[in-house]
């Protein structure tokens, strides 16, 4: 077997989490609707909803767990949840933030209090 197929082989047993529980116990984010929306686009061989066996999109308490038996990248799957993000107006608010090789976490924007306002006495 040449180096590229095993490579492809290996590729195929990863795993992706995307954690949304902090802005889920907000009450602001809706894990369902997210599942559906990743069920809806995500690509195999160049088509949308060809999941079929390839690709399991399932929810595990607040993680959504995408587990492929295709190729699929980690940088495709964060921006899907960023395009998400982007269609229901959250990504003024939350951000994609890398946790591990194959996970995500979602988090709100950091803004300390006091940082808008500059010297105004000037």
């Amino acid at each position: 077997m040449s180096k590229a197929a095993t490579k492809k082989a290996g590729s195929t047993k990863r795993k992706f989490t995307v954690d949304y529980s902090v802005p889920a116990n907000d009450g602001v984010f809706d894990g369902a609707a997210f599942e559906e929306y990743l069920k809806e686009r995500i690509k195999v061989e160049g088509k949308t909803g060809n999941l079929g066996e390839k690709v399991k999109v399932s929810r595990e308490g607040n993680k959504v767990v995408i587990a492929p038996s295709v190729p699929l990248s980690k940088r495709y799957v964060k921006y899907l949840t960023k395009k998400y993000l982007k269609k229901n107006t959250l990504r003024d608010w939350i951000r994609v933030i890398a946790t591990s090789k194959e996970g995500f976490q979602l988090r709100f924007y950091n803004i300390a209090p006091g940082e808008d306002a500059e010297d105004d006495d000037e």
